[in-house]
C-alpha cells in the first residue's frame, strides 16, 4: 500500500482516479485486471438472482394492470365502435378518454362527487383549483365525455401552444388560450367551458396548504356575466399529494415572474386517492359585477377545499385513503 502511494506521488501525471482504483484493487487483494473481472463476475453471479426476484413481481404487477386497462377498453368497445361510425375525431376523442379514465381508475381510484350538478345540455363555466400537474382535470374531462357525451372546452396557458407536436391534441379536446370573446362564444354556443384563474402560477407556487393564488383576476367572472351562464366551482382532493413542485425556492419564483418561464422541478406520480368535488352552481345575476362574482367564486372554491381537504396535505394519508375513505367531515 505504501509503495503504491509513493508511486502515485512520484508520477504527478497519473490521475487521482487511477490511484484510487489501484488502492481499491489492493484493498480487495486483487493483483490484476483478470482478478478484478473475476470478482465482478462473482458479484453478478451472486446478486443477479436476487435482483430478478425483486424485479419480476413488479413486472407481473405492470402486466396485471395492463390487463385491467385492456378490460376497461374492451368493456366500452361498442361505444367506441359507435363513436367511430359517426366521426373519426369523435372516435379518437372517446378512445383517448377511455384510456385516461382507465388510468384514473387503476392508479388513483378516481371518483367524481356531484356529477349531477353538471348540466346535461346547457352551458356553464367550470372554475377549478390548479394542481402542480392537473391530471385530475384530464380525468374529469375524460369521464364527462364517457358519461355525459359532452366535450368540455378548456382555457389553456399560452405556453402549451408553443410545445412542438401538442397542437393536434389541444385541438382535439377544444383547448383555447382565449381571448375573452372566444370564451364567451364557446359558452354562447352551448358548450361547457373550464378555466383555472390561478393557472400556471397556482400550479407552480401553491403548496400542500392548497393556497388559492388568483391575484386580482376577474376576467373569468366577466366571461360568465357576458355569456349569462352559471359558474360551477371544482376541486380535487389530494391533487397536491399526487404531484408536487419545488416552487418554494425563490430562484424559480423570480425566473417565472421575470421571464414567465415555468421551469420548476416537479416530482411525484404517487397513486394517491383522487376525488373531484363539484360545488353548487353560482347562478347568473345581472346585478352582480365581475369583482363581486370573482370573490363569490373564490369563496365557494375555498369552501370545497375546507370541506374535503385536510391541510397540510400528507402523501402517506392520501395513499391510505385508497383503501379506506377518510374524507374530511363537513
Amino acid at each position: 500500500m505504501q509503495a503504491e502511494n509513493e508511486s502515485c506521488a512520484a508520477e504527478p501525471s497519473l490521475g487521482y482516479a487511477i490511484c484510487i482504483l489501484h488502492l481499491c484493487l489492493e484493498w480487495l487483494e486483487l493483483d490484476s485486471w483478470e482478478d478484478y473481472l473475476n470478482y465482478v463476475a462473482y458479484l453478478l453471479w451472486v446478486f443477479t438472482p436476487l435482483i430478478i426476484v425483486f424485479i419480476l413481481p413488479f413486472l407481473f404487477v405492470i402486466f396485471f394492470y395492463l390487463s385491467i386497462l385492456f378490460l376497461h377498453v374492451y368493456k366500452r368497445k361498442n361505444e367506441l365502435k359507435e363513436a367511430y361510425s359517426n366521426s373519426m375525431w369523435d372516435g379518437a376523442r372517446r378512445t383517448l378518454a377511455t384510456l385516461w379514465d382507465g388510468h384514473a381508475t387503476i392508479w388513483h381510484g378516481y371518483e367524481i362527487c356531484g356529477m349531477d350538478k353538471l348540466p346535461d345540455e346547457s352551458p356553464a363555466l367550470i372554475v377549478y383549483y390548479h394542481g402542480a400537474l392537473p391530471v385530475d382535470y384530464y380525468y374529469f374531462v375524460s369521464r364527462v365525455i364517457l358519461l355525459k357525451g359532452r366535450t368540455i372546452h378548456s382555457v389553456g396557458d399560452h405556453f402549451l401552444f408553443k410545445i412542438p407536436g401538442l397542437r393536434p391534441l389541444l385541438e382535439l379536446f377544444n383547448v383555447i388560450h382565449g381571448p375573452k370573446e372566444e370564451c364567451v362564444r364557446a359558452l354562447s354556443n352551448g358548450h361547457l367551458l373550464a378555466i383555472s384563474p390561478g393557472g400556471v402560477r397556482e400550479a407552480l407556487f401553491s403548496d400542500e396548504n392548497y393556497t388559492i393564488i388568483w391575484k386580482n383576476r376577474t376576467g373569468f367572472a366577466q366571461v360568465a356575466i357576458d355569456a349569462k351562464v352559471p359558474i360551477i366551482p371544482m376541486f380535487t382532493q389530494n391533487i397536491r399529494e399526487g404531484f408536487r413542485t419545488l416552487g418554494w425556492l425563490r430562484l424559480f419564483q423570480w425566473l417565472y415572474e421575470r421571464f414567465k418561464i415555468p421551469l420548476v422541478p416537479l416530482y411525484g406520480g404517487f397513486p394517491v386517492k383522487l376525488c373531484t368535488h363539484l360545488g353548487d352552481p353560482i347562478p347568473y345575476d345581472p346585478n352582480v359585477g365581475a369583482a363581486e362574482l370573482a370573490e363569490k367564486t373564490k369563496c365557494a372554491l375555498q369552501s370545497l377545499i375546507d370541506r374535503h381537504q385536510k391541510v397540510p396535505g400528507n402523501i402517506l394519508r392520501a395513499l391510505l385513503e385508497r383503501f379506506h375513505k377518510r374524507h374530511k367531515e363537513d
